[in-house]
């Protein structure tokens, strides 16, 4: 796992740098888990553009996760680390021993042939599932649920882990990689160990065309616009929107707060992120 700078042969890759892939063991994804997806240049079922500044990019296949984790007891051998292009995460094929295969997010430091196990009672090792109220204090966990059984939602970015601060009540604590401690219920399942591909975030893509390819079109600024366009729009010269910033339908934007209230896990936040 490292980073490799690129030669400054042309002004896109002056300053550009690349994984250097030397976790990836195979580049062909197991086909059984894998499904065609679309792209919807972020138009909704009628045609409209609900989500600006998507379209193009490479095509790629979706690959399936398993973020249960429910094959408890039945033990799995890393077979292959993968790289996913739908995550920043790298991705194992795990094959169990009653013949089915998964996908599972790599955990850092893990390596092929290293046998892994979800369960109630299994040992505390990288690669291994089991309850939040099975996994002592201290430690790091990644793809955690926050409902029981309904699979891992939280930490699965590369390079995330959160840590199990304490036991109480049927809740962990547990101090998410945000800054924010919360609540857990005890019975949900987390995966021992860091999420890998922890060089993701010194990556330096160098080049627009990069973003191109990963499906982000450009971004306008609404000071550039016409007035018809933008409310920031419009006046003599170089101008520098002349309101408090705004969203293209007026809706106040950068630090306007839209989050609802009366969330019930609001009562599981003990400590915000901010």
């Amino acid at each position: 796992m490292g980073v490799r700078n690129l030669k400054p042969v042309t002004p896109g890759s002056r300053f550009a740098s690349r994984s250097d892939f030397s976790e990836i063991t195979t580049d062909k994804p197991e086909k059984s888990l894998t499904v065609a997806l679309r792209k919807k240049g972020g138009r909704n079922n009628t045609g409209r553009i609900t989500v600006r500044r998507r379209g193009g990019g490479h095509k790629r296949r979706y690959r399936i996760i398993d973020y249960k984790r429910n094959k408890f007891g039945i033990k799995g051998k890393v077979a292959t680390i993968e790289y996913d292009p739908n995550r920043s995460a790298y991705i194992s094929l795990v094959h169990y021993d009653d013949g089915e295969k998964r996908y599972i997010l790599s955990p850092l430091d893990i390596s092929v042939g290293t046998i892994i196990v979800s369960g109630d009672k299994v040992p505390l090792k990288i690669g291994n599932a089991l309850l939040l109220s099975n996994i002592p204090t201290g430690l790091f966990v990644h793809n955690v649920e926050l409902i029981p059984g309904k699979g891992g939602q939280m930490v699965r970015t590369a390079g995330a882990y959160a840590q199990v601060m304490a036991h109480d009540n049927g809740y962990t604590t547990l101090k998410l990689p945000s800054g924010e401690v919360r609540l857990v219920p005890d019975q949900c399942m987390a995966t021992i160990g860091q999420v890998g591909n922890r060089a993701f975030e010194q990556i330096v893509s160098g080049k627009a065309g990069r973003s191109r390819w990963l499906g982000r079109r450009p971004k306008v600024r609404g000071v550039v616009m016409n007035p018809v366009d933008h409310p920031h729009g419009g006046g003599e010269g170089k101008t520098s929107g002349g309101r408090h910033p705004v969203s293209p339908w007026g809706k106040p934007t950068k630090g306007y707060k839209t989050r609802k209230k009366n969330k019930k896990s609001n009562s599981m936040i003990i400590k915000r992120r901010k």
